[in-house]
């Protein structure tokens, strides 16, 4: 395993469901975690329910910006629709450090989820043409939420798919993935095929809502 406690883990859109959930279980890990959002009051005031959430201190909260330049490494879990300018504007603060991207492009009919057409091919490969000079993966587009942040569920049943282009940085982000009692993370390949990563998130979306589940992923025979 990638050595990560000295890391400082930032959490764009660490007020959002997903988010606040991750940022809870590397606190609880251990890791630095630094909350961001466009308000820097609203990310302190997630990062104080947290600190009182895990029992620990090591929670902060900032602007978007400030928490990409405290980060080593950066998770990104905006809405899609916010994706590539918050991105775009950070580009200078996140050059140099390994970026999380575990944006899921869909939108939402009577029908129920669909994937979203991304011209880049994905939302990981949009921050990765945003974002030149940083180290780029996709992962944690499946984990639940619910789950995540619930204190009575101890381990989360669950596996991560990293992908990426840098053996190094999708090690760390496996590594990340294992931080969290019950995940285990896989390697999923390049960075060019996790739009069907994003995109197999409806398909999850629409298992839960027939079962009424937090359903996850498995690998078998690794």
């Amino acid at each position: 395993m990638t050595e990560i406690g000295e890391l400082t883990v930032g959490v764009l859109g660490g007020t959002g469901p997903q988010g606040k959930g991750l940022a809870y279980r590397w606190a609880k890990a251990g890791l630095k975690v630094v909350i961001g959002s466009r308000a820097a009051e609203r990310a302190e005031a997630t990062a104080g329910e947290l600190r009182e959430l895990a029992g620990v201190g090591h929670i902060a909260g900032a602007d978007n910006l400030e928490c990409a330049r405290q980060a080593d490494v950066v998770l990104v879990a905006v809405p899609w629709d916010g994706h590539g300018a918050l991105l775009e504007s950070l580009r200078e603060a996140l050059a140099g450090k390994i970026v999380i991207d575990c944006v899921n492009p869909l939108g939402f009919d009577k029908q129920g989820p669909f994937a979203l057409p991304v011209e880049e091919g994905s939302a990981a490969q949009q921050a990765e043409a945003l974002l030149p000079e940083s180290r780029v993966t996709a992962a944690f587009h499946h984990v639940s939420a619910v789950h995540l942040v619930d204190p009575e569920v101890a381990e989360v049943q669950t596996d991560v798919l990293v992908l990426g282009d840098d053996r190094e940085a999708t090690d760390l982000v496996r590594a990340l993935a294992d931080a969290i009692p019950g995940v285990r993370g896989v390697f999923g390949g390049r960075l060019r095929n996790a739009g069907q990563v994003e995109a197999l998130t409806a398909n999850l979306i629409a298992i839960n809502r027939r079962y009424k589940a937090h359903a996850g992923l498995r690998v078998t025979d690794i």
